[in-house]
């Protein structure tokens, strides 16, 4: 008999590719020898969400929180039994999305940010490859203060925000992909340990930056924490591998 695998709701879109790339991993890393065994994903792939970049950093966009909160709504209503969303920079609407749910939400910050403590020690330095708006909002540094560790970033932000565009464009842009390996040894230059993606579009890139230095991916934690929920119904924190 098929184990009973629970409902996720994904608030995709942000971007589309992005998106498909979490559902490609989650199928991957599924223990499964039938399509019983998968996981049940109902997706509202809606790349018209407003620009959360836009919203935060230029402030030319619609605040993207009364659309998120209405999705979130939709799948709830749909029998999503807990909610994810694979674009880092959207969980800066995290509480809007929170307020009208009675699900529970798998928020890929937290999850990562405890990735990053049991894979560094405390007080290690920890180079965050992820828009500017997410550094604007202190995202990681409020998920990573208990950790103590030192956050930096690649100094030319601009850069990595137009190679977010690139990538949105097409995931196979040689100039992106230089530019966010530009970003990663940056960080590795000033001493960072780890280097955590914080952006689902740099996730396109994971292989290469991994390559390069000891990564987490918050993709990869989202990844985890959603088939561990689906088979099991744990929204507890697990080393990545543990999934089964």
């Amino acid at each position: 008999m098929a184990q009973h695998m629970r409902r996720i709701g994904v608030l995709g879109g942000m971007g589309p590719e992005a998106t498909v790339l979490f559902m490609q991993r989650v199928i991957e890393a599924t223990p499964a020898s039938d399509d019983s065994d998968h996981v049940p994903l109902l997706v509202d792939n809606n790349p018209q969400v407003p620009s959360r970049i836009r919203a935060r950093v230029v402030g030319t966009a619609d605040d993207p929180a009364p659309v998120l909160a209405e999705m979130a709504s939709r799948l709830e209503r749909c029998g999503a039994e807990a909610l994810v969303m694979p674009c880092n920079t959207a969980h800066i609407y995290a509480a809007a999305i929170r307020a009208v749910i009675a699900i529970p939400f798998l928020s890929m910050v937290e999850l990562a940010a405890r990735e990053v403590a049991h894979a560094a020690p405390e007080g290690a330095r920890i180079g965050i490859l992820a828009s500017p708006a997410v550094k604007q909002a202190g995202l990681f540094e409020r998920a990573l203060s208990e950790s103590a560790a030192e956050i930096l970033y690649p100094e030319d932000q601009q850069a990595l925000l137009a190679a977010i565009r690139r990538l949105k464009a097409s995931a196979a842009d040689a100039e992106a992909a230089h530019t966010v390996m530009a970003g990663a040894r940056d960080v590795i230059a000033r001493g960072a340990d780890l280097l955590l993606v914080g952006c689902s579009e740099f996730s396109l890139l994971r292989h290469r930056i991994e390559a390069a230095h000891p990564t987490v991916d918050s993709l990869d934690a989202l990844v985890a924490a959603t088939i561990r929920f689906a088979r099991h119904g744990d929204t507890g924190m697990y080393p990545l591998k543990e999934i089964a």
